[in-house]
This record gives C-alpha cells, sequence and structure tokens, in this order.
C-alpha cells in the first residue's frame, strides 16, 4: 500500500534532485552536449559541504563554495573540450575520473564522511513549527531553491550572454559567425550546469544523506536525463516560455522520485531494482510520443473509412 509519507518522500527528494536535473538540462538541451562531468560534480558538491561544515564552516557559505567547486569541474571540462579540442562527452569522462580522486582527497581517503555539525537542515527545523516531519522541511526548502533558481536562469538567459549560449548551442556556426565566442560561451555554460549539480549535491548530503559518499555520483546523468525526458514528454511543448519549461524539467524530476519511491514500497521489488525501474520508466517515457502518435494515426485511419463507406 502507497501511504502518504512514501509520496512526500518521493517529492521532498524529487525537489532537491530537480536542481541536477536544471544543470544537466542546460548542458542537454541547450547546449547539445551530453555532459558526464555531473558524475564526479555530484559528490564533490556533497564532499565540499561536509568538510567544511564540519570544520567549522557556516553552512551557507560552506553550500556556496560547494557551487563554486562544481564550476571548477565545468570549466575543466570545458577547457579540454573547447582549448585541446578533446570532444564533449570524452572530456567530461577524463574531468569526472579525476574527480574522483579529487573528492577522496577532499574527504582525508575515506570513502563516507559523516555530517557532524549544525547544516542548513538544522538551522531550517529550527525556523519551521515543531515536529515538522523531514520530508516537509526538504519540500519547503526544495521548492524554494528551485523557484529561486527558475527567477534566475530565466532573467539570465534572455540576457545578451544567456542569448548566445542558447545561440551557440542551436547552432554554433551561425552564433560564430555573428560574433559569439562559442568557446568561451560554452565554457561558460559548463560551469553554470556543473555549479547547479553541485549545489544539488550539497543539498542533499544536507537534507537527506546526513553524509558525503565518493560513489553518490553513480547514476546521476541517467536519473537527470530521465527527469527531463519525462518533464519534456508529459508537459513541454513546442510554443512554452523558457520559464515554464524549466518548470517542467524540475516536475518531470519530482514524478521520477515520485515513482521510484512508490515502486520500491512493492514487497516483490528489491532497492537493488533501482536500475531496472529507471530504465523502465525512462524507456516508457521516451516510447509515449510514439504510442501517442500511433494512436493519432490509427484514430485519423479509422475516420477516413467512416467517410469512405458513406
Amino acid at each position: 500500500m502507497i501511504s502518504t509519507a512514501t509520496i512526500l518522500s518521493g517529492i521532498s527528494q524529487g525537489l532537491l534532485w530537480a536542481i541536477l536535473t536544471l544543470g544537466v538540462y542546460l548542458t542537454f538541451r541547450i547546449l547539445d552536449i551530453a555532459d558526464l562531468t555531473v558524475e564526479g560534480t555530484f559528490p564533490l558538491g556533497a564532499a565540499v559541504t561536509v568538510v567544511l561544515i564540519n570544520s567549522g564552516m557556516s553552512p551557507g557559505l560552506a553550500v556556496l563554495c560547494a557551487i563554486l567547486a562544481g564550476a571548477l569541474a565545468g570549466f575543466v571540462t570545458g577547457v579540454l573540450h573547447t582549448v585541446f579540442k578533446i570532444p564533449a562527452i570524452l572530456s567530461g569522462i577524463l574531468t569526472m575520473i579525476a574527480l574522483y580522486s579529487v573528492n577522496i582527497r577532499i574527504m582525508s581517503d575515506k570513502a563516507t564522511v559523516a555530517l557532524e555539525q549544525p547544516s542548513v537542515k538544522t538551522w531550517l527545523t529550527s525556523v519551521l513549527p515543531e515536529n515538522t516531519a523531514s520530508s516537509t522541511v526538504s519540500i519547503v526548502l526544495g521548492c524554494s531553491v528551485c523557484l529561486v533558481i527558475v527567477a534566475i536562469l530565466y532573467y539570465f538567459f534572455g540576457t545578451e550572454i544567456g542569448c548566445a549560449i542558447r545561440a551557440t548551442g542551436s547552432n554554433q556556426n551561425m552564433a560564430r559567425s555573428l560574433g559569439v565566442k562559442t568557446d568561451r560561451i560554452i565554457t561558460l555554460g559548463l560551469m553554470i550546469s556543473n555549479g547547479l549539480v553541485a549545489l544539488s549535491g550539497s543539498l542533499i548530503a544536507q537534507l537527506d544523506y546526513g553524509s558525503a559518499l565518493v560513489t553518490m555520483g553513480q547514476g546521476t546523468i541517467v536519473i537527470g536525463l530521465a527527469s527531463v525526458i519525462i518533464g519534456e514528454v508529459i508537459f513541454i511543448r513546442k510554443d512554452m516560455n523558457f520559464a515554464l519549461k524549466l518548470l517542467a524539467v524540475i516536475a518531470g524530476a519530482v514524478i521520477y522520485r515520485t515513482v521510484i519511491a512508490c515502486a520500491l514500497t512493492f514487497s516483490f521489488l528489491k532497492a537493488t531494482d533501482l536500475k531496472i525501474i529507471t530504465a523502465v520508466v525512462v524507456a516508457f517515457a521516451l516510447a509515449l510520443p510514439v504510442l501517442q502518435q500511433k494512436s493519432a494515426e490509427a484514430k485519423l485511419r479509422r475516420k477516413n473509412r467512416r467517410y469512405e463507406n458513406a
């Protein structure tokens, strides 16, 4: 039986993972790059945050440092791709591999570092009414952060630089002919994307995991792409404005995590089945437009037959 607590848990996780999904959306749809750096940037954000908070730094400043660390990782990928002309996907893989060692170093050669000092969750719990559920705390923070990010991105992508990023992703040669320095623009886009991914890792480490794990980035690109695809298939239309598209991507992440949370409540499914559940959900999301098109064509054929027989 699927309980309300399970649904709230899925929504709370979805809102935190939605920040990562926004980062993936920027590279995958805006820049047209499948950036695998996120698999290393996600645990990087968590590792930087947990280690700095444990050392006595304020949670807010630790989160900011995590974002900057993620942006730096995106910068490295951008340089490998634009300066040294290494293919984008390979550049991401190289940075991801390097970040594994970097994350281990940050965590003092440990695979897991527990959060031992007050975090953002501690502060938020003290502000909200007593006995507020943990999932509610995550939902409040996740909603707030997601809305702020959407507002910032909507404004930014309406500026000259933001339009240059979108133009570069749509047609790099045309953008270059219009005087856009596409190499710098691609690097900037990767920095913004990975900064968001690191922010997601930072918040999830504080509100969900309560620790940083060096392996917590495994499969993040799949989760991000699955959420983007679900959001696009269900909500996004060609004539939608950019802010609504971003909100649709967030909704996709929430739906994905909620479906996963609900699926794992069934007795015949185990936590180890997460990958196959993900594969089924993504396959269904990808197949849905094709099924809708075939259904529409079948209806049209039946309608034409009725006219012919009349």
